[in-house]
């Protein structure tokens, strides 16, 4: 039978093998799933809200446990870690406090009496990446299963430590059986359920060829799936900006997760009367960060999740130099064990090069100067992705309209978007349909009915 196999990033030694379940073991999940789901629909909001409130109450007594696990299978810094299973707490809290208000029919109008209602799908099966693997999936579930929804997990080969640890987060709160399941299985075999009766929805976070596969194989089966693919965000500064505060944030925003997130600042867009000042105040904080020991609380930067990581930065570092990008830090590969990579600031940057046609996923950070907000804003949605965003003026007004002409899903004005229980998030073009979190996350897998009582 095939195994998974768990690997620290930091060593290159392996945490344990876990063996793929067997189709019998899925066909008895997905059967689980269903059974569940006719009881878990059944309950008031109220009492949904209970065991939400237990799920929050489970992720902060098992926290270091549980960020412990994170560090050991996909590298981030501890600190961070921390911070990660703690905001997956306050999303079920706030998903217990506001199920109800939620599922409120909307009194549309009174003759005839018209009013709208909302229900769960049923199974919704979870497709999800290893670059915060608590965040991704239980961000998602904090929703999903608050409307009535059961929920089958297919998390990345990366971390199925994490992804059993999850399930019985599930388990201590209580949670009856059935209503949210891990599976152990590849890529190909989660795609394949899909097309199960038993699944009526499916959402992915991933890559731009695996999520268009996901899309590809639920449209041919009539099934809604929400899919947040990943970015390449702008980082935009304009000569008015506060240069040491705009470059402090812009450290932060790229090298959160050592780099590896879909949301983090990937392109910088510097009007050319500050790129010179703007770009030494970035290097010089970036310098600040320390790489090490991701266990270790004071560390900033931890390893890469795998080799490839690794190679594939080499990759678009070497294509951006070659097309005349200079290097301003000088990092790269970290020589030992574990996945190392040190960031690597380029200026010169331009539009043909990879590291800002793609979506670079590691400490990388390219500067490109521009004459004016024009072109910057040309620059910024000269991409197929549309994420997030991140402008800096202290012309707030100026900058606000800029950021209605960005495009993306979200953006932050004189700082950093972070995703919040109460803002939807997701992206346009190539990042993604559909949105997570809020209210608006809440309906995605919900049937919206229309009632009129003649």
């Amino acid at each position: 039978m095939k195994k998974i196999t768990s690997i620290n990033p930091t060593n290159g030694t392996v945490n344990g093998e876990f063996e793929f379940h067997s189709l019998d073991k899925v066909d008895l999940i997905l059967k689980r799933s269903n059974e569940a789901f006719h009881y878990w629909r059944s309950l008031e909001g109220a009492e949904r809200a209970v065991y939400l409130e237990n799920v929050a109450k489970v992720l902060r007594n098992d926290k270091r446990e549980l960020a412990e696990t994170i560090t050991m299978e996909m590298g981030k810094p501890i600190r961070q870690a921390l911070a990660e299973v703690e905001k997956c707490a306050g999303m079920f809290d706030h998903f217990a406090a506001n199920i109800c208000s939620f599922l409120e029919p909307d009194i549309v109008k009174e003759s005839p009496s018209a009013f709208i209602s909302y229900e769960p799908m049923g199974a919704v099966l979870a497709i999800k990446p290893w670059n915060f693997p608590l965040w991704q999936v239980l961000s998602a579930a904090s929703h999903i299963l608050a409307g009535g929804n059961t929920m089958v997990l297919k998390h990345s080969g990366y971390v199925p430590m994490c992804a059993l640890k999850i399930e019985s987060v599930f388990e201590k709160a209580g949670f009856p059986e059935g209503v949210f399941q891990t599976l152990l299985v590849d890529g190909p075999t989660a795609s394949s359920l899909i097309s199960r009766p038993e699944i009526a929805a499916v959402t992915f976070t991933g890559g731009l060829p695996a999520g268009q596969k996901v899309a590809e194989v639920a449209g041919r089966n009539m099934k809604k799936c929400v899919l947040e693919l990943g970015g390449s965000d702008p980082f935009i500064v304009l000569e008015d900006a506060d240069i040491e505060k705009a470059a402090k944030a812009g450290v932060a925003g790229r090298f959160l997760n050592s780099g590896q997130t879909c949301i983090s600042s990937k392109r910088f867009i510097i009007e050319s009367s500050i790129v010179a000042e703007f770009t030494s105040a970035f290097v010089e904080n970036t310098r600040k960060l320390k790489i090490g020991d991701p266990l270790d609380k004071d560390t900033d930067i931890g390893p890469l999740v795998r080799e490839g990581q690794v190679s594939l930065l080499e990759g678009q570092i070497k294509n951006a130099v070659s097309m005349g990008a200079k290097v301003e830090l000088e990092g790269g590969r970290v020589e030992g064990n574990g996945y190392y990579f040190s960031p690597v600031v380029l200026s010169n940057a331009s539009l043909d090069m990879q590291v800002m046609k793609e979506e670079t996923f590691g400490p990388v950070a390219p500067i490109i100067s521009v004459e004016n907000e024009s072109e910057a804003l040309d620059v910024a949605n000269a991409t197929e992705f549309g994420l997030g965003a991140s402008i800096w003026s202290s012309d707030k007004e100026k900058a606000s309209l800029l950021a209605c002409q960005v495009q993306s899903g979200v953006v932050g004005v004189n700082g950093l978007f972070k995703p919040e229980a109460d803002l939807p998030f997701g992206g346009v073009k190539k990042s993604g349909i559909g949105r997570e979190l809020s209210r608006f996350g809440f309906y995605e897998f919900m049937n919206i009915r229309s009632t009129v009582l003649f």
